[in-house]
This record gives C-alpha cells, structure tokens and sequence, in this order.
C-alpha cells in the first residue's frame, strides 16, 4: 500500500506494542460537543427575545407558536441526554433540577470538556512510563480498576457516552425543535412581510442546527454501514454534503412555507398525508413481514416502553424524512432498527416522490395567489425553487459517486485486516475496550 493511502487509515497497534508500550489511541478535543450545546444555546436564546418581542407587540398567536417548538424541543433535549446516560435508575437530584432548568446540555458539555482534560493528564503520566512491567502485566490481566489504565477506560467510556448523547440531541434538536421552528418563523415572514433583525437570527441559528443534524445523519449512517471504520471528512467531502443539505432543506422548506401560505388550511390534508407516509411506512413493512414484536431495547424495559421508544424512533424518523432524505432505511424488525446495506432504491424512490411533492406544491403556488405573499414574480421565484432543488440532487449524486468512503482504496484493505487484528485484541479486554474509543 502506498503513503498516500495510508495516510487516510487509523494504525491498529500489534499485539506487541500493545502489551510492551501500553494502549495508543487518539482522542481530540470534543467539538462536536460544544458545538451542539452552542447551537442549542443561541437557538433557545434567540427564541425567547422573540417571544418578548412578540409580547411587547401584543401578538399572542405568533408568541404562543414560537413557545411551544422552543421550549418543546428543549424538553425533548433534556429527556435525551437523561435516557441516554440512564439517570433514571440513579439518584441524581442535582442532574435532574439542572435538567430541570432547561441547561442539561451545558451542564453535560462542561462535563465532557473536564473529562477529555483529565484524559490528557493521566495519558501524559502513562506516557512517562517507558514498559510494562511482569507485576503490571498480571494487574492488566485481572482487570483492577484500581490502576491507571483502568482510570483511563471508565474516562474513555463516560466521554464515549457524551458524544452519543449530543448526537442524539442533535438530531432531535434538529427535527423537532428547529425545524418546526424555522418553518413558522418563515412563514411568519412571508405572512406580515418584514424580516426584524431577532427574527432573522432565531431563523439562522434554526437552519444552522437543521444542516448540521442532516450532515449528522450522513455520518451516521456510514458509520452503521462500516462499524468498524472511524469517519473523518475531509474537506472537501464535507463542503460537498454541506452544499447538499443546505440546498435541498432550505428550498424544500421554502416550497412548504409558499405552499401552505398560499391555500392557508386547505394545505393541511396534503401536508398531514405527505408526513403520514414515511410515519406508517415501517410500520407496514413490519407487519407484512410477519416479524414478532421487536424486543431488542434494554431487559428491565417493559413492552409499553419498548413500543413507545419504537414510536418515538419512528416519529423522528418521519419528520427526517419530511424535510430531507434521512439516509438510512428503518426497519423495526431488525435488531438494530436500521438497514445497513446501502438501499440505494429506498434513496431513489424517496428523492422521485419529494421532486414530484415540491414541483405540485410550486405549481399550486404559482397559481393560488402567490402574488399576494411576494412582491416579485411568483413564477421566477417556482422555477428557481425547482432548480435549487434540482442542484441539491445534483451534489448528492456527486458525493456518492465521488466522495463517499465506500469509494476510497483504503477501506477495502482496512476492513480485511481489522478482523485479524480484532482477534487479537479480544483476548486482552483492557485494550479492546481502549479501542473502542476510535468509534465514537
């Protein structure tokens, strides 16, 4: 294998350098982490210098709209960072007062960043240690926590559980507090036609969270795909997903906000049936598949809890779907609730219906008082929606035909080898748990 390509591989430490130089594994600063709570953070704030200003203005109706998908997506964030570190089962009540509060997610954030610098000092009193002795050998071997090493596991593990908590709180953030959010602020600017300066911010941050949450689900969904393979995007991959999502969210919502304020509740049948499609399709293929019910979350959850989780996974799954392509295929029969193959017929058929849906919804704006909702031409305005859409395809197919990893050289060879390496790695728990971390 040339450099060039093996610049791009994570190095699976031998058997060797695991046992004489210790564990050697990477981990950086959590970004991702205070970005999501930074989002998080402006979005809620923006939200409610809104409502003051709506208030102020006497208009109830707008102030009410604008309370509930702010602080319902802050309750929905808070209820996913608890489930998913499990303070339900533990006597937390300081985390549940601070949860309380609506600033979890700061709390949590403020947690990850202390812990990923106690990883760097204890990391840097290993690195002091230049072998492993036969006493520390045997200590590895009978798993006392006691040690340092075993310090650095339950680090590694509480942070792990970090970032999986903010991913999740991202995608929910995304699709059903920021979404919902930027739809009716939009349509609230089309409706009384200005644009004042808050308005605008709340509607930034919301599309900012919204493309990020999208991005989101392309990385996690390669990282199902290839379970064993650490994502990094470069640069230009990520431009590329980037410019997608942006394109695709921001002229699909246009499209919906110009088609529901030019029939105002006679868009409501329509909308309720486009949403219902992707909300009952797992459903449906579940039942026709004649699967038992799907018993696969934790032991101690009863099967009206298993059900509402299902219900839950699907809605958010649904209100994906509704905006942008969720990039993955769900099916409750599974075990893991996801298809892992990539289901490029399921990528297909969900980009055919949502040109279909956008070009009708265009073409019942242009003709259903579009005039009086824009001041410019409503028929120009369509057909540039139409080609934004269009060129978000376009940069989707571009993405997957170029950028996308299963492309690279590399992951052939790195997926042929790490189950080699995987063998030998199970036989010694301390660094297989080490490496776990390289999946986070």
């Amino acid at each position: 294998m040339d450099t060039a390509n093996e610049e791009g591989v994570d190095h699976v430490p031998s058997l060797e350098e695991g046992m004489i130089h210790g564990p050697s594994f990477q981990f950086t600063f959590p970004y991702s982490i205070l970005f999501s709570t930074f989002l998080y953070c402006a979005e809620v704030a923006s939200a409610i210098y809104m409502i003051d200003l709506y208030r102020k203005n006497d208009d109830n109706f707008w102030m009410g709209f604008t309370s509930i998908f702010c602080f319902g997506g802050c309750i929905m964030d808070q209820l996913t960072l608890i489930i998913v570190h499990k303070d339900l089962s533990k006597n937390k009540p300081l985390v549940f007062f601070v949860h309380f509060l609506l600033m979890g997610p700061v709390d949590r954030c403020l947690k990850a960043i202390a812990i990923y610098f106690q990883l760097l000092k204890k990391q840097k009193c290993e690195k002091e240690e230049t072998y492993v002795s036969t006493t520390r050998r045997k200590i590895l071997q009978n798993g006392n926590e006691g040690t340092l090493e075993w310090e650095i596991t339950h680090l590694v593990r509480t942070l792990c559980t970090h970032y999986n908590a903010f991913k999740r709180m991202a995608l929910i953030q995304a699709f059903l507090g920021s979404v919902p959010q930027l739809t009716y602020q939009l349509y609230v600017t089309f409706t009384v036609r200005e644009l004042p300066l808050g308005r605008a911010v709340l509607m930034t941050f919301a599309l900012i969270s919204t493309i990020y949450g999208a991005i989101l689900c392309n990385v996690l969904a390669i990282q199902i795909k290839y379970e064993d393979y650490k994502i990094n995007l470069q640069p230009l991959e990520f431009i590329c997903i980037t410019i997608w999502r942006c394109l695709e969210i921001t002229s699909r919502l246009v499209i919906l906000v110009l088609f529901s304020a030019s029939l105002k509740l006679r868009a409501v049948p329509f909308m309720l049936g486009v949403l219902m499609i992707p909300l009952l399709e797992p459903w449906v293929e579940f039942w026709r598949s004649g699967a038992k019910f799907p018993n696969n979350t934790e032991k101690n959850i009863s099967r009206v809890h298993t059900l509402a989780i299902l219900m839950l996974v699907t809605i958010l799954y649904a209100g994906i779907n509704f905006f942008c392509w969720s990039a993955v295929k769900l099916r409750l029969a599974d075990k893991e609730f996801i298809d892992k193959s990539q289901n490029w017929g399921h990528m297909a058929l969900h980009y055919s219906i949502r040109l279909i849906e956008n070009v009708i919804m265009v073409v019942v704006f242009s003709l259903q008082g579009g005039k009086t909702i824009l001041y410019c031409c409503d028929s120009l305005i369509a057909l540039q929606l139409v080609i934004t859409y269009l060129l978000s395809i376009g940069f989707m197919l571009l993405f997957h035909q170029y950028l996308h990893p299963q492309k690279h050289k590399y992951l052939t060879i790195y997926i042929q080898l790490l189950p080699f390496y995987q063998r030998i790695l199970n036989k010694y728990s301390y660094i297989s748990e080490i490496s776990t971390f390289g999946c986070c």
